[in-house]
């Protein structure tokens, strides 16, 4: 009796995933197929896979499709684990997010002196952005070391710090060099060991150039009038605090399951960084440490030459979407909301 409860269960358990409709989410990727830079697509409910899917190609030069084992430059999505890596350093008792920013990076102007780590977070600091003090005729790459350089010669913020928020990849690129400085770890080794590794992440990785290699790498393309051209890399792509991470679509399943219990993160680091500490410049997104916050989600997006990603978290209802893409356009937001609604239970919505 007790076996025949079981099989009915996994059979009701089978049948409530082979439900999602698939062939609703192929009819919104369809741009994304055939010879086109593609997309690999995730959603889990529940911690399982009820779409696990790719479309498209990785690398189009070569003829190389995409796979759910594919992987993308994260772009901004990358700041979760740069706030993760913060947050695992406070708990080992090596920093404090009330820590002056200048306690960990000196060399930072005497205008940086209130920054705490806590506004690094959250886009509070009013730091100048890199991007907006780079030299117009620069032609390699900058690192985030070269990132702190600049913002060293910019004896200004935009605001006093914690008044207001202004989105800001300074601000991860200054806490990566910190995860450094306060472990005496490389940044990359850091991820490798206490994030990627004991998660079994095992194709994700901060990208230096000369290091590892990227397995199953996505390459970015942009459209332009005579096709898509490949648009890969850019002066700020070896920036790795606020953008530098590659990843897949299934080791992405892995942190998404670790940000419901303790493996990784303990119950008051995982709640702090998905409290909403801040309002920002869109009304109805507040932002945590790496995540915005809009109604019962956690999500952030990640836009960089050549890439547009977004994981979308429903924690309540135990439900994510990833949708993880190798072109300049669209930003695929909507699209993972839209996903989301399909795989929502009846009454759900």
């Amino acid at each position: 009796m007790r076996l025949l409860f079981l099989l009915l269960l996994m059979t009701s358990s089978a049948s409530a995933h082979q439900a999602f409709p698939a062939e609703q989410v192929d009819v919104l990727m369809r741009s994304y197929a055939g010879d086109a830079p593609g997309a690999s697509v995730l959603v889990l409910r529940d911690g399982v896979p009820v779409l696990r899917k790719a479309y498209g190609m990785a690398d189009r030069e070569r003829g190389i499709a995409a796979t759910p084992g594919t992987n993308y430059r994260l772009a901004s999505v990358s700041k979760q684990f740069t706030a993760a890596s913060i947050m695992l350093l406070a708990q080992d008792g090596r920093l404090s997010l009330d820590d002056r920013a200048r306690r960990w990076l000196p060399s930072l102007p005497a205008s940086a002196e209130a920054i705490t780590l806590r506004h690094l977070l959250t886009h509070s600091s009013g730091l100048i952005d890199y991007e907006d003090v780079m030299p117009a005729d620069f032609n390699g790459q900058l690192h985030d070391i070269d990132v702190l350089h600049l913002v060293e010669t910019q004896d200004r913020t935009y605001f006093q710090p914690g008044a207001q928020y202004r989105y800001s990849n300074s601000s991860y690129a200054l806490l990566a060099l910190i995860v450094e400085r306060a472990s005496g770890q490389p940044f990359p080794e850091f991820l490798r060991s206490r994030i990627f590794q004991p998660l079994g992440m095992a194709d994700t990785l901060a990208f230096v150039e000369g290091g590892p290699v990227v397995g199953d790498r996505a390459y970015g393309y942009s459209e332009s009038p005579a096709g898509w051209i490949r648009t890969d890399q850019s002066s700020t792509s070896a920036v790795l605090g606020d953008g530098g991470i590659y990843s897949s679509i299934d080791d992405l399943a892995k942190w998404d399951a670790a940000l419901y219990d303790g493996r990784l993160l303990t119950e008051q680091s995982r709640s702090q960084m998905f409290t909403p500490h801040v309002t920002t410049d869109e009304p109805d997104v507040r932002y945590g440490f790496g995540w915005r916050i809009t109604g019962e989600t956690l999500w952030h997006s990640g836009e960089t030459i050549g890439f547009r990603n977004v994981i979308v978290r429903y924690p309540q209802r135990r439900l994510t979407v990833v949708v993880l893409t190798n072109r300049d356009d669209p930003e695929p937001y909507a699209l993972a909301k839209r996903i989301a609604g399909l795989a929502m239970e009846p009454g759900d919505e």
